[in-house]
């Protein structure tokens, strides 16, 4: 009888999950209609950059939706990858509460800052502990009633690292201080007072923080009393170590603009080659669209391209077997994969195929610029994965 009841229950947390998952996708799919056909209609007393700015925030939403649904997978499975490096904790608040400036002043709450003059350093990843901190600050700006208060705080005690971040909103009742770290767990699940999400922020908060050695706890004095939570992290022995601060990069010498390059674009949507071959263009690079493996070997016979763009789910020829004739025909062409498998796996199995570079859609577009702009590394001297 226990066991059917588990089952039981463990299937409503899935159908109540496959119900907001699918409530956040439309959720930002919404404005982005609206705002495209705005544009396409050219409304008038709507300024452009006010819906490509909307457009863009939404977009990135769902890719942040994506991304912690992949990342409590990899976790779960132990392929996630830490690239650590000694950073500033402190930076890093600084730099998520300004990136999150716009849906604090959205709301109207008052955010205070606290951190130490000196440098807070732990060891971890700079791209996973700004997941973890952004995380906080949206979960206290999404659970907190407009014109609420927020502070964040950063100090060092002893050899510990503890990063705070409170807030003025529902709180939790006692029962909820641990439970909210379960995977599909929200701190309100009721329409009424549901500020969104998939209940999947803190348990991706805890694992990740895990993974660096550290720890969180939730605080709350009960309901309509606010939340606190608090994170724990081992500080970094600094003596006799060079220390890169987060947000900031090793020093070298600025990338020359190439001339315009021959572009290849590989991919089977229409929308998104055609879309992705225009950026290109507008970074001054000459380009060729192919939809398919066989159109595209001839087409590079042709135009003899100096980088090639491939999307990996193509029909019948796939992106891998594609990457191999191309590397084959061409062997000085830079080959980038671009694809919406991420596994460590479909990493490792293009740069089998001979891929330089593998990058997850939608790839990060400033580095894509700069890949094409300064070259990237010369074939055969492998970029590895990212």
């Amino acid at each position: 009888k226990a066991n059917a009841e588990h089952l039981l229950k463990e299937s409503e947390r899935k159908d109540e999950f496959l119900a907001m998952l699918a409530h956040e996708l439309r959720n930002p799919l919404a404005p982005i209609r609206h705002a495209t056909l705005l544009l396409r209609r050219g409304a008038e007393n709507v300024p452009p950059d006010k819906l490509f700015d909307l457009i863009d925030r939404q977009t990135t939403r769902l890719t942040r939706l994506v991304d912690d649904l992949l990342d409590v997978a990899r976790i779960s499975s132990g392929h996630i990858q830490l690239k650590r490096e000694v950073i500033d904790l402190a930076t890093v608040a600084r730099q998520v509460s300004e990136a999150c400036r716009p849906r604090i002043e959205e709301y109207r709450h008052r955010l205070s800052i606290s951190v130490p003059d000196a440098p807070v350093y732990v060891n971890g990843d700079p791209v996973r502990l700004e997941q973890i901190v952004t995380n906080l600050l949206e979960n206290a700006i999404k659970y907190t009633e407009p014109g609420g208060r927020l502070e964040l705080t950063v100090r060092r005690d002893n050899r510990q690292a503890l990063l705070c971040m409170r807030d003025s909103g529902i709180g939790l009742a006692p029962e909820s201080q641990e439970a909210i770290f379960g995977l599909f767990t929200q701190i309100d699940s009721s329409l009424a007072r549901s500020g969104g999400g998939l209940g999947i922020g803190l348990t991706l908060v805890r694992r990740v923080l895990a993974l660096h050695g550290g720890t969180i706890e939730a605080r709350s004095a009960g309901l309509g009393h606010g939340t606190e939570f608090i994170v724990r992290l081992p500080t970094e022995d600094l003596e006799g170590q060079a220390v890169q601060r987060a947000g900031q990069s090793p020093t070298r010498a600025p990338a020359q603009a190439q001339p315009g390059l021959r572009v290849l674009i590989v991919d089977d949507n229409p929308d998104a080659g055609e879309s992705l071959a225009l950026l290109a263009r507008s970074w001054g690079h000459e380009v060729a669209v192919a939809r398919d493996g066989p159109s595209a070997l001839a087409l590079a016979e042709r135009f003899q391209p100096e980088r090639a763009l491939v999307d990996i789910g193509l029909p019948g020829m796939n992106g891998y077997e594609l990457g191999r004739r191309l590397r084959d025909a061409h062997r000085r062409l830079y080959l980038i994969a671009m694809t919406g498998y991420g596994r460590q796996t479909d990493r490792e199995a293009a740069h089998a195929a001979g891929f330089d570079l593998h990058l997850v859609k939608p790839a990060n577009l400033e580095e894509l610029e700069k890949l094409l702009a300064d070259g990237g590394p010369k074939s055969g001297d492998r970029a590895g994965t990212t």
